[in-house]
């Protein structure tokens, strides 16, 4: 049941011939990977399009809380950047929910010069930055506790100094992502090799952020990356939709009706999540990109099909909840990155399938979800937004689906509810 307090929310079924338009919010990801880069460059940055969500606000606060000026208040945010420095020589960062918060900018201040607290909501505590911080130790940086592998901690920075590192196979992108961005800021250039990459397409992005706000980082082939020092130049910038949470839009399609989201396009958007097309397009949807941006139609009945989702694991729960409604199992491999995330998310979601009387098996890295005719009943989304905004999906065809705790989507998309409104028998 919902945490006290907070009121359910239920779903209403579909509206017959669904065919609407929704304008989804900013992407998080672009948002926060903008707000380093201008913090970073020397200059005023503006960001048009940014997402106002609890990941944002935090990142915001937090670059604040490091003595960086961004004004939120305005549509147009406005970033004071430093040109390469941190201003503040003793800080207190609180990172809520926020896993860019505690990655990006634990990297960005170990490129300045001071004592900085790094800490979190418990959720956050119970995720691991092992990996980051002993590559932030490598080139100079100091923690206490000197063991320090999660949040709390207290970072002693000493600039960096560079060099050559080599981070295993498991690395988040985002840890590597946090490496790259601060690493203009260091005294030789940076040279990383990787084993294995999940994610990579999030790497990607921050390579072409990076040379979108003028600095170039060299990728030498699919686990090298090289690094100069430099100074980022501020810019405005546009801040695309999120494709993440167009997702669910695409997949409530997928269920029965048409769908189109502006300002997305295959080949031109910068998130990797727009692959999830691809994945609807293999169950049978027909997908198509104009100048207004991507269109979604479902077909019939969806077809069960198996895929690897490493490279877009944000939105295997989408999947997942929608799965019970196709013709064979769905099976989805490579996802085992996603039981480190704000919930284990695997179990998060077969827990709430198996509640609702679908069949499915799962291992360290897969889940498979077999056809099935849900029931109604309440989910539980372990407070994780994503869960929350993919189990919607599936109450537009099944009747008496309720979200607990629905107030958790407010992390990345606070008007969620709002949008799916549009989508939603009875609703204005």
């Amino acid at each position: 049941m919902s945490p006290p307090g907070r009121k359910p929310r239920a779903i209403r079924p579909a509206r017959p011939g669904l065919d609407v338009g929704i304008r989804v919010p900013g992407s998080k990801s672009v948002t926060n990977r903008a707000l380093l880069l201008a913090a970073l460059a020397a200059g005023e940055s503006r960001l048009r399009g940014a997402l106002a969500a609890d990941d944002t606000l935090a990142f915001a606060d937090g670059l604040r809380s490091l003595g960086i000026g961004v004004d939120t208040a305005s549509p147009d945010w406005r970033i004071d950047g430093a040109g390469g420095r941190i201003p503040a020589r003793d800080a207190d960062v609180f990172c809520a929910e926020a896993g860019t918060v505690a990655r990006f900018l634990l990297a960005a201040a170990a490129a300045g010069d001071g004592v900085y607290r790094f800490d979190g909501a418990p959720q956050l505590r119970r995720r691991p930055l092992e990996t980051l911080v002993e590559a932030l130790r490598a080139q100079g940086a100091g923690t206490e506790p000197a063991d320090a592998g999660s949040l709390p901690l207290t970072l002693l920075a000493r600039g960096l100094d560079g060099g050559r590192l080599h981070l295993p196979g498991d690395t988040s992108s985002q840890f590597l992502s946090a490496l790259l961005m601060a690493a203009p800021l260091g005294r030789a250039p940076l040279e990383v090799t990787v084993d294995g990459l999940v994610s990579r397409p999030y790497v990607d992005m921050t390579l072409t952020m990076m040379r979108q706000f003028g600095v170039a980082a060299e990728a030498e082939d699919h686990r090298g990356f090289v690094v100069r020092p430099g100074v980022y130049r501020a810019r405005e910038y546009d801040v695309e939709p999120d494709a993440s949470t167009a997702s669910y839009f695409f997949a409530a399609a997928a269920t029965g009706g048409r769908l189109r989201v502006p300002g997305l396009h295959r080949g031109r958007c910068l998130q990797g999540d727009l692959r999830f097309l691809g994945v609807l397009e293999a169950m049978g949807c027909s997908v198509t990109d104009d100048d207004e941006g991507v269109r979604v139609a479902g077909p019939a009945s969806l077809a069960g099909l198996t895929v690897d989702m490493s490279d877009i694991s944000d939105t295997f729960m989408t999947l997942a909840a929608i799965a019970p409604l196709a013709t064979s199992p769905v099976t989805i491999t490579g996802i085992g990155n996603v039981r480190l995330k704000e919930s284990d998310r695997i179990a998060a979601v077969e827990d709430n399938l198996r509640r609702l009387g679908v069949r499915t098996e799962s291992g360290p890295d897969h889940l498979r979800v077999h056809p099935g005719r849900p029931a109604g009943g309440h989910v539980d989304p372990h407070g994780d937004h994503r869960v929350a905004m993919s189990f919607a999906v599936l109450g537009l065809r099944v009747p008496g689906i309720v979200i607990d705790d629905p107030d958790c989507v407010s992390k990345t998309c606070p008007s969620f509810f709002e949008l799916w409104k549009s989508l939603e028998q009875g609703s204005a």
